[in-house]
């Protein structure tokens, strides 16, 4: 545990931010938490021996370093720059870091208010879901200043596997968007290939156990295949979640000129799952839709 940072604020607990200030919390340090439900804080200070405030200003008063895992940009700037928010709270020479999924702008406007105020900022988006945080495995992607990055990667280890620096402020969100990118199209394969593979006829328990082996393996076949060939979809990331950042990632992508089309193509059958009634059903739904529609 690094000696600079003995007492952090956690602003937001939902089934990322829970876990996550928990495994700081059993590394010793002294956790103070605000969750915009506070019935929530409660259970989790309880839990956990933290302490819970009720506004992100109260609990990051005090704080060497103060860690956000919140919705969306808004909610980002409501719990950091609004009129009770953390930065009201933090003293110069802390720490503020951002683990929501958001845009990279948002990143470079928070770097600016915390310099304006002699606080260290980085945005670090995390990618894991629920699993990873709970087993304290996220893979973690840090936009920001090398000196605040050496400060704080110690402490993001104890619930991140592989913490790394990418660039300056914005660095993290921008790979996390790769990251989505990526997840999009992998996710909309595995269920056609499912999708095919029911068609025609084939058991696709041992066609994924035969096929994970190989080139086409990866984690969404790993962990999901069972719940998508079961039908399952009550878990993991949300599809509204997901069209969220696919927004953010296409929005990017026309600024930077990027071609983006099967991220495109799959953000319109997340719309189409949303359409069925499956905001809340993990990303991996894709299936379902194919075996509603039939072949698009």
């Amino acid at each position: 545990m690094s000696q600079e940072i003995s007492t952090v604020a956690f602003i937001g607990l939902g089934v990322m931010g829970y876990p996550m200030a928990g495994h700081l919390a059993r590394a010793g340090l002294e956790v103070r938490v605000y969750n915009r439900t506070e019935a929530r804080a409660e259970a989790w200070a309880a839990e956990h021996g933290g302490s819970h405030h009720p506004s992100p200003r109260e609990a990051a008063s005090g704080a060497d370093l103060v860690l956000v895992c919140v919705g969306n940009d808004d909610d980002v700037r409501q719990v950091t720059s609004g009129a009770d928010g953390a930065l009201h709270g933090m003293a110069e020479g802390s720490l503020l870091v951002d683990h929501t999924t958001a845009s990279a702008d948002l990143a470079e406007e928070l770097d600016a208010a915390c310099r304006e105020r002699g606080v260290d900022f980085l945005d670090a988006p995390v990618s894991g879901g629920q699993q990873g945080a709970e087993n304290g495995a996220l893979t973690i992607m840090c936009g920001g200043e090398p000196t605040a990055f050496a400060r704080v990667e110690p402490l993001l280890g104890h619930y991140g596997r592989a913490v790394t620096l990418l660039g300056p402020a914005g660095s993290g969100q921008l790979t996390k968007m790769v990251n989505q990118i990526c997840i999009a199209g992998l996710v909309q394969g595995l269920a056609e290939g499912l999708h095919f593979a029911e068609q025609a006829g084939l058991d696709q328990q041992r066609v994924i156990e035969v096929l994970a082996q190989g080139a086409a393996g990866s984690w969404q076949m790993e962990n999901r295949h069972r719940t998508m060939i079961a039908d399952q979809y009550d878990h993991g990331f949300a599809v509204d979640w997901m069209r969220k950042d696919l927004g953010i990632c296409l929005e990017q992508a026309r600024r930077l000129q990027a071609r983006l089309p099967v991220t495109a193509l799959v953000d319109q059958f997340y719309a189409d799952v949303q359409v069925m009634g499956g905001g809340r059903w993990d990303t991996s739904s894709l299936l379902r839709r194919l075996r509603a529609v039939g072949t698009p």
